[in-house]
């Protein structure tokens, strides 16, 4: 017999978990079928900011602007084991220009001439004011000015670099957030289903008809309206597998990142402002590491896998030396990764003037409607879940209204001071843990971490240790609660503990795995 759901999401990225989750927990019955793994593809190749978009502001944006900042300390409230506040300093020099198509820059450049694109200081600290008050601020701390010829932030930049301004915005483990979304839309009756394409959907009888293809397997599914979250696939999905006319498009925007060797000693982040009009960060990374970040490129086919070329690896690399004392070169790059935007088709001039904003499209042709999903920035997305269930409600009359605003995910559920008390706590149930590695699980599992433990006297009671602290107990819970299916599953999206794993060991963890599913 077919499974029959109220909305069945493709896609299960930030945008899709997001949506399951809100509407599994207003009572429909929920289906998402991803053809990968859970955030295989944008969700999980972000600059991995809970953030408001400072330089929106330039464009105007001041909604989208608004909406995320007043997120930030929504979502770190409810996730404070994955994401967590940042400080970010942002030099200031005279050379700095805006991006010459940026509303913003035409203004000044009508009024001030004499400027010649270059963005005055006063103008920046307007727009961190305007940063510091439009999202009603209440854990973060505001902007400060530094001088970087005695704070210890001024160090590692060259000497020319005497000013700076210093602001807040929050840090978040993107693939965890989507995984963690899709676990609490299970717990809330949702089916979640990884590794199944949809082939085809097609209205009959009022209904959707989905066939699905799980391996060498196929079935259908039936259900009232489909969501379309297809993230870079969207439009393939419009046209291709629902075969819709709709004139509605996408645009792939490619953002590469690299990750090099600790280029600091602080744990702040840097905000760039290059000569060029555009901004790069880099951001303190998993302890050992500094994040780069981001480019901005059109990319055109969704299924040719997206890599930083040597064209963005140099345009940062030469971006960021112009800022710190040291050079940084090829050779100090130890990881790079590259994720596609799809953004809505605006008719922008350039990929960095797209708008970021999300839009929502609903196509109701006498029943059987779809809604489809374009765009959206990972610190939104919950308000996008609620944007899409406004859309959805007039399909399903009686439906709940918004409830997700402030409700823990996974193992969130504790206060965001409480974090190194967590660690403490942890440290002193089980001994065998060393301050690193306790930190690693709070950050990753919060309070579930003692559910991932119990039962542990000794590090050998954890079962086959793969290195980097991941041990068998870890990815049998990785397994069995967060969908992990391959070792690139656990290593570079439910983790990054791939940076300090060799390849004999992650090979030992894919084989393991490959035998426990298959006892399974």
């Amino acid at each position: 017999m077919e499974t029959q759901y109220d909305l069945f999401i493709i896609g299960g990225g930030i945008n899709g978990c997001g949506i399951a989750r809100d509407a599994a927990g207003r009572g429909l019955s929920v289906g998402v079928a991803e053809m990968n793994d859970l955030a295989s593809a944008t969700s999980s190749a972000s600059t991995k900011l809970f953030h408001g978009g400072l330089r929106y502001l330039e464009y105007f944006e001041v909604r989208l602007v608004r909406e995320a900042l007043i997120e930030r300390e929504t979502l770190l409230r409810a996730m404070p084991h994955i994401s967590w506040p940042m400080r970010f300093v942002l030099p200031y020099h005279e050379d700095m220009r805006f991006e010459g198509a940026t509303p913003t820059s035409r203004i000044l450049n009508a009024v001030m001439p004499w400027m010649k694109g270059r963005r005055p200081a006063w103008l920046i600290r307007l727009g961190l004011f305007m940063y510091d008050n439009l999202g009603g601020r209440k854990i973060l701390p505001g902007t400060k000015t530094l001088d970087l010829t005695e704070a210890p932030e001024g160090r590692p930049l060259k000497s020319k670099f005497e000013k700076a301004f210093e602001y807040s915005d929050c840090w978040i483990e993107d693939s965890r957030l989507v995984v963690l979304n899709a676990r609490d839309a299970e717990r809330l009756g949702a089916d979640i289903m990884t590794r199944t394409k949809v082939i085809s959907a097609e209205r009959e009888g009022g209904v959707w008809r989905v066939t699905l293809e799980e391996g060498d397997q196929t079935r259908t599914v039936t259900a009232k309206m489909l969501v379309n979250a297809g993230g870079p696939w969207v439009g393939d999905i419009i046209s291709g597998t629902i075969r819709s006319n709709s004139r509605d498009g996408v645009r792939l925007v490619r953002g590469s990142h690299i990750v090099t060797r600790r280029l600091f000693d602080h744990d702040k982040a840097y905000f760039l402002q290059g000569e060029d009009g555009r901004i790069m960060f880099a951001i303190p990374y998993e302890t050992d590491y500094t994040l780069i970040g981001t480019t901005d490129q059109d990319h055109t086919d969704p299924d040719t896998r997206p890599e930083c070329t040597e064209a963005e690896r140099d345009y940062m690399l030469d971006f960021v030396n112009k800022y710190f004392e040291q050079d940084i070169t090829v050779d100090d790059i130890v990881w790079s990764y590259s994720g596609v935007r799809p953004l809505y088709d605006d008719g922008a001039s350039s990929a960095t003037a797209a708008t970021r904003d999300y839009v929502l499209k609903v196509e109701d042709r006498g029943g059987a409607p779809v809604l489809n999903i374009f765009g959206g920035k990972i610190t939104t997305y919950r308000k996008l879940a609620e944007s899409a269930l406004e859309e959805i409600a007039p399909f399903f009359p009686g439906l709940s209204g918004p409830w997700t605003a402030g409700k823990a995910l996974p193992g969130g559920d504790f206060e965001v001071g409480d974090f190194d008390e967590m660690i403490g706590n942890l440290r002193k149930q089980f001994g065998f843990l060393t301050e690193r590695w306790a930190k690693r699980l709070v950050r990753a599992y919060g309070s579930e971490a003692w559910d991932l433990l119990a039962g542990a006297e000794t590090a050998d009671d954890l079962g086959q240790d793969f290195g980097a602290t991941l041990t068998e107990r870890e990815v049998a819970w990785l397994m069995d609660h967060e969908y992990a299916r391959t070792a690139e599953d656990v290593i570079w999206r439910r983790s990054k503990l791939g940076l300090r794993m060799n390849e004999t060991q992650k090979t030992a963890l894919q084989d393991f795995m490959q035998i426990r599913m298959a006892r399974a």
